[in-house]
């Protein structure tokens, strides 16, 4: 395996997807701007969108690959028991969930937006929408068990380009539905589940070549599926420790209105570099590092490690940066149009300010998740995850009615800074994890390549700054263009200083 190789074949349709889903919250931003309505979509749209970042992201993989590489070394007989087996017990369970939620969704909607109770109106959209996305969470989980095999077999384009079919259907949703008024909000719904059943039947047909469905309710829980539906729960919550997190403030934020949409648009921005930086890197090194971990081999382990930790840093360090320099720039360039009214900019810019200054954090907690996943230890991040997420509750909570919902993004960042110092401790006390000697060479060249581009970046901001006004019809142009030639201009800095070099490209793993 190659990890630069692997991890642009994932980043590329992970960007695809990800730049699809600007198109589609840009038009969402347009028609129903940050209002009732869009509050009470969001909410629907979170919960099973939560659950498809919290499955399909790679914490599926962190209980599922790990087992299931063990068996593909014994035949693909016994591999494809082991899979069945977990596909018959997840599709029971994941029916009679869904089944319940939507029998008792009231009580569901009250508890994940409890700021919406007192507004009889809003909670009852918001119900009625919930009721209507919900079923992705049971398309979307499946989904996420057909990605892990095709991983599992070093196989990550159609698992990473299946959500850009979620983005087409809402696309199209938005551009065919637009002059239907508040009935819009409804028809995107919809599109959610249907996009989801879509997104399965697509991965189905690529997990056909390695993996053949026998369903059945009659089936014995073995010790190996017992063992692997106890790692499950532990992987969900720590490697979807920052979902968590954000669906926390979701909560918080719905007795604030409007907030749930400010942080909505914030989140959309950084996530695109999460989704390289954390989640690809994440997903990618997993089956070669457990394999390695298996046969011992202590140098093949160590140079993953430090790769995959150099590499994230090598996205997520200048991401941050340029996030914090130009938050306001950014939200007004993709979405300030239409109902997205400059209050509306200055208040989703300063959550996604607050949310950068994690940014790097949330890619270390992918990555340090990853090699605790590869040793079958699932507990050690979960423990640490529960403890971020009480740090974040407490925050939040305490400080909401002094500050409001930007406190939100800032206890979100503390408590990932938090969870990633702790886990990068533990792998160094339990003799998991260690640097390597050029390790710390490169570090030093990406942080000097990031504040120059930093500064470069700020200067066309600057330059640009009559072209990135609110009131400007091609904002978003100046915005790209000043993006692109950040990023060469990181590239061949990074370049010429070697903080990265051609050779990793070709370095086998």
């Amino acid at each position: 395996m190659n990890l630069v190789k692997s991890t642009g074949t994932f980043g590329f349709y992970t960007i695809i997807s990800r730049l699809l889903g600007y198109l589609r919250d840009i038009l969402i931003a347009i028609f129903l701007g940050t209002g009732m309505l869009a509050d009470a979509f969001f909410v629907a749209f979170r919960i099973p969108n939560t659950f498809r970042r919290l499955f399909a992201e790679g914490t599926f993989n962190a209980a599922f690959v790990p087992s299931y590489s063990s068996e593909i070394a014994k035949g693909k007989k016994k591999s494809n028991k082991f899979a069945n087996d977990i596909f018959n017990l997840l599709f029971l369970g994941l029916l009679f969930l869904t089944i319940i939620i939507e029998i008792f969704m009231p009580a569901f909607v009250s508890i994940i937006a409890p700021g919406f109770v007192g507004d009889l109106e809003k909670m009852e959209v918001a119900i009625n929408l919930t009721r209507i996305t919900f079923p992705f969470l049971f398309f979307i989980c499946l989904a996420s068990f057909f990605s892990a095999i095709l991983n599992s077999h070093n196989k990550f384009a159609a698992a990473a380009a299946a959500p850009i079919i979620l983005n087409i259907v809402l696309i199209l949703v938005l551009i065919f539905s637009k002059n239907l008024g508040d009935q819009l909000v409804y028809y995107l719904s919809y599109g959610v589940s249907l996009a989801g059943f879509l997104q399965l039947i697509f991965l189905f047909k690529y997990v056909s070549k390695y993996y053949s469905i026998k369903f059945s309710i009659k089936f014995k829980v073995s010790e190996k599926v017992k063992f692997f539906f106890k790692k499950l729960l532990p992987s969900i919550f720590s490697s979807g420790i920052t979902q968590i997190n954000i669906l926390i403030g979701t909560i918080i934020a719905s007795f604030q209105a409007s907030a749930v949409s400010y942080l909505y648009y914030a989140d959309r921005i950084y996530q695109i570099n999460l989704a390289i930086a954390g989640i690809a890197i994440g997903v990618v090194i997993l089956p070669q590092l457990s394999k390695h971990i298996q046969s011992k081999k202590k140098n093949k382990i160590l140079l993953i490690q430090n790769k995959a930790l150099e590499l994230s840093l090598f996205l997520s360090l200048p991401a941050t940066i340029a996030l914090i320099i130009g938050s306001e720039q950014i939200i007004s360039a993709l979405f300030g149009y239409g109902s997205f009214n400059e209050n509306s900019v200055n208040n989703s810019s300063l959550a996604l300010y607050y949310f950068a200054l994690g940014l790097p954090a949330f890619a270390l907690i992918k990555v340090f998740s990853s090699f605790f996943f590869a040793n079958h230890d699932t507990k050690t991040p979960f423990y640490i995850s529960l403890i971020s997420v009480f740090l974040n509750i407490f925050v939040s909570v305490y400080y909401f009615s002094e500050i409001g919902f930007i406190i939100i993004p800032i206890a979100t960042s503390i408590s990932s800074w938090f969870n990633s110092i702790l886990l990068f401790l533990f792998l160094k006390n339990r003799h998991l994890f260690h640097f390597n000697k050029k390790f710390f060479i490169k570090f030093i060249k990406i942080i000097f390549a990031s504040i120059l581009m930093g500064l470069f970046f700020n200067f066309l901001l600057i330059y640009f700054q009559n072209e990135l006004a609110f009131n400007h019809s091609i904002k978003s142009l100046y915005l790209v263009l000043s993006v692109i030639l950040g990023l060469l201009f990181y590239l061949i800095v990074c370049y010429f200083i070697k903080a990265f070099q051609m050779n990793d490209i070709k370095l086998k793993y």
